[in-house]
């Protein structure tokens, strides 16, 4: 196995951990994060401009929807992420072409997680609902934040390698 493969894989299942223990904190601790989720939707804390505040929603139980749409989603992630390490794994000592086409799950699952925290997060929760004029209630710098290891291990793994 060379440096780089063994680098793809490490990355790949460092992202699949994350996923995995957020997905489990979300489970145990529903309601933690339920008040995030619960508190972005209705814009409670945004500065209530009447041109915005018609995109709140304050239907508790579109709040659970939503939430649990957002855990499926992580562990989706991270079913996918897993297999990709596997996948990987078992294609550590492939040939290049080899090691190359098993890396599907690996990048589905790490497209997924960009999407959740990019799409989710920043435009939709950060834009669309103003999470960003919330003081209590702002989640895009944590977003950005898990946006960093994801995107790297999207882009080392999506690379080609040197042969050998």
């Amino acid at each position: 196995m060379t440096a780089i493969r063994c680098s793809r894989i490490a990355l790949v299942a460092t992202v699949a951990l994350f996923f995995t223990l957020v997905a489990i904190g979300n489970v145990t601790d529903y309601g933690s994060n339920f008040a995030f989720v619960q508190h972005v939707l209705s814009m409670d804390t945004t500065f209530k401009s009447p041109a915005l505040m018609w995109r709140a929603i304050d239907d508790p139980r579109l709040h659970h929807a939503a939430y649990l749409a957002i855990i499926a989603w992580q562990i989706a992630t991270a079913l996918l992420l897993w297999l990709g390490v596997a996948r990987l794994w078992r294609h550590r000592a492939a040939p290049r072409a080899a090691f190359l086409a098993a890396r599907g799950p690996a990048i589905l699952g790490l497209t997924a997680g960009f999407l959740l925290y990019g799409a989710g997060f920043i435009a939709v929760g950060g834009e669309w609902f103003a999470m960003w004029q919330s003081q209590i209630w702002n989640g895009q710098q944590k977003a950005a934040i898990f946006l960093l290891p994801i995107g790297v291990a999207l882009l080392h793994l999506a690379s080609g390698e040197e042969a050998g």
